[in-house]
This record gives structure tokens, sequence and C-alpha cells, in this order.
């Protein structure tokens, strides 16, 4: 089951992430710690291969990215066991551009990111309601 999250809430947690000095054992107690610089890999990995960010202008291919829901989903008992200390699936926007520079095709991506030890992975999502990140 996806409890949704507040973006706000999220953007707190990691903000706090980032007030608290930035050590190995502040960012091991962070359940989501990291999160952000995967958000980042993940808008890399969209820009490179996503067909709507095909055509270059500059060398970017889309523009106009955004995060549009965060939340967290439960961690089943045996995922526990095998190490899993936080799971967030996300829905991102964007927008390709034409070749005279102007904004072309939109895009989303959706993304599981779950988190074992200090590690966090990236599998592709199904799609999910943009406000609330629900399944749908």
């Amino acid at each position: 089951m996806i409890r949704p999250v507040v973006a706000a809430s999220l953007v707190a947690v990691l903000l706090s992430a980032c007030s608290q000095g930035g050590g190995a054992k502040s960012a091991s107690n962070d359940p989501y710690a990291g999160l952000d610089t995967q958000i980042v890999a993940w808008r890399t990995a969209i820009e490179a291969g996503h067909t709507a960010c095909a055509t270059k202008v500059e060398g970017k291919g889309c523009q106009d990215f955004q995060v549009m829901c965060k939340a967290m989903q439960d961690i089943s008992a045996d995922e526990t066991a095998k190490g899993v200390k936080a799971k967030v699936v996300a829905a991102m926007t964007f927008a390709g551009r034409n070749a005279d520079g102007s904004t072309g095709k939109s895009g989303s991506s959706f993304a599981n990111f779950s988190k074992t030890g200090d590690t966090w992975t990236r599998t592709e999502a199904k799609p999910v309601n943009m406000t609330t990140c629900a399944t749908l």
C-alpha cells in the first residue's frame, strides 16, 4: 500500500538531513538520505534515453523537469529482513525540445526507489496519479 507524502514534508526531511552536518552517522539514520541525488541521476537518465528528449538543442533534449509527487511505500517483513530501509515511488514530467529550440513533446516517467543499507536502486514503475502517487 502506498502512503502519500506531502512534497513539502519530504523536502523538509531532505533539508534536515543536509543540515545535520552530512556525517556518515546522520546519513545512516535518515532513511531518505541520498534520495535527492538519485532523483538527479534519474533526470539525467531520462535526458539521455527518453524518446521525447531525442532532439538535442545546445546539448539538451528536454527541459522543464518537475517531480510531481513522491510517496513512501510500505516495506514488507521479507524486505526488512533483506535490509531494505526505505521505498519511494515518484513521478516526473518534462518537455522535449524541437530543433528550433521551442518546446516539443511532453513526457512523463515513473520510478521506484529502494534503499538497502546506504545504497539506493531505481527501477521503472507503473504510472501513478501525478498528485498523490497512488497506483492507477
